[in-house]
């Protein structure tokens, strides 16, 4: 008995909502008409010739007999919608969020029809969500400030079906500007990475506003260094700690591998650069021997992995790993695994998209932890002065970069 009273209540209070939207609707239209006429027709004999009914599906439930108001000359149209406009928008914004969220076509057309009645394929989820495809083009070719502190780079996987389907990257650049905001630059879908895919992306970057840069973050894909440094000379590069221990982990015997994580930690936590290099040989002392190429391996790479040590050490956990862009993309891979083997490349992007859009709003108001540090702030300024600004600096990556063509 309860549960029919309260069904009961619930009717009439959406009976009573629809109500009031419906007539609120009447009211703003029958304004729109009086002014219409008293405005805009004040030199013409038109008038009011009664009213037509239609629905419209709101997000407060269907609304019948409406009664829109019409004129004797036909040439009043109300803004409230338009003229073949069934629906005042808010499900098509509900698709495009799921869409966002990670749901296939196919799923959001289910879960509409349980939910609503509606009929939704998912071709016309598909179609409603191609709107958003002029804003990526948009979106990919808007400027970029001059600087930025960091810029992080990373690149995953997505199955893609043209004639067939097969793995393709998806390259992300991030960045880190200087107020200490982070947010998603540019992406890139299609191919396989290559230092080439990357040496274009940063291309579309510097072409699009990027002009200085102080440090790289990325992982030891051969020939990326080179790709970095052709665009941003005067930039360091940092190789991420956290891709150098994952790729020495399975290396080491079983029987050794707690203690060799723990001893190439003290070269990473070490007050300063000097007692990391200290902390570097007393570990080549120990494991040398047993493990020549990896500690070659360590001794080779390691400027580009101590390079974090130039740097103010308030922002180091934002530089010293590229753990932030891998936990971005750790999420644009959870809103693509839904969609099993992506119909094509624009299914891709429009997820991609929609995802880097929220993004950025999140952290637009957000400051990285230490780069609101006065210190910091002062620090990474002179930083950008030494580089860019003294006499004898060249313009910066203008050789090999100005002029290119953005990354298609």
């Amino acid at each position: 008995m309860n549960n029919v009273h309260e069904n009961g209540l619930n009717d009439l209070l959406e009976n009573l909502v629809r109500e009031f939207v419906k007539e609120k609707l009447e009211f703003i239209m029958n304004e729109e008409m009086s002014n219409f006429l008293t405005n805009e027709q004040q030199h013409t004999r038109n008038t009011r010739n009664g009213y037509y009914e239609r629905t419209l599906d709101t997000r407060y439930g269907k609304i019948d007999n409406l009664q829109v108001p019409r004129d004797r000359r036909g040439e009043f149209h109300t803004q409230v919608f338009e003229p073949y406009q069934r629906r005042d928008g808010w499900l098509e914004e509900a698709v495009i969020h799921m869409y966002k969220g990670g749901m296939s076509t196919r799923d959001v057309a289910t879960f509409i029809e349980g939910m609503f009645k509606s009929q939704y394929s998912p071709t016309t989820v598909s179609n409603i969500t191609n709107t958003v495809l002029q804003d990526i083009e948009a979106w990919n070719q808007r400027p970029l400030d001059t600087r930025y502190s960091v810029i992080h780079l990373n690149g995953i996987y997505c199955k893609l079906k043209r004639q067939t389907v097969e793995s393709e990257v998806i390259y992300v650049a991030m960045g880190i500007n200087v107020y200490g905001n982070r947010q998603i630059l540019g992406f890139y879908v299609g191919g396989q990475e290559s230092a080439n895919g990357w040496r274009e992306v940063l291309r579309d970057l510097y072409n699009r506003g990027a002009k200085e840069v102080l440090l790289g973050v990325f992982d030891s894909l051969s020939g990326l260094d080179e790709a970095f440094k052709e665009t941003y000379p005067k930039a360091d590069v940092q190789h991420c700690i956290t891709h150098k221990m994952r790729n020495t982990f399975p290396k080491i015997r079983v029987q050794d591998k707690v203690e060799v994580m723990d001893d190439l930690k003290t070269i990473y936590n070490a007050e300063d650069i000097d007692l990391a290099h200290q902390a570097f040989e007393e570990v080549k002392v120990k494991w040398g021997k047993k493990y020549p190429k990896e500690m070659a391996s360590w001794e080779k790479q390691l400027p580009t992995l101590l390079t974090f040590y130039k740097y103010p050490a308030m922002i180091k956990e934002a530089i010293y790993t590229s753990n932030a862009i891998e936990r971005t993309m750790k999420e644009i891979r959870k809103r693509l695994r839904p969609m099993n083997s992506l119909p094509n490349m624009e299914a891709a992007e429009k997820i991609v998209y929609l995802f880097s859009v929220d993004y950025n709003e999140r952290w637009s108001q957000r400051v990285i932890r230490g780069f609101a540090d006065l210190e910091t702030k002062q620090k990474l300024m002179d930083m950008f002065k030494d580089r860019y600004e003294s006499k004898e600096c060249d313009t910066a990556g203008t050789t090999s970069v100005e002029n290119e063509g953005q990354v298609a």
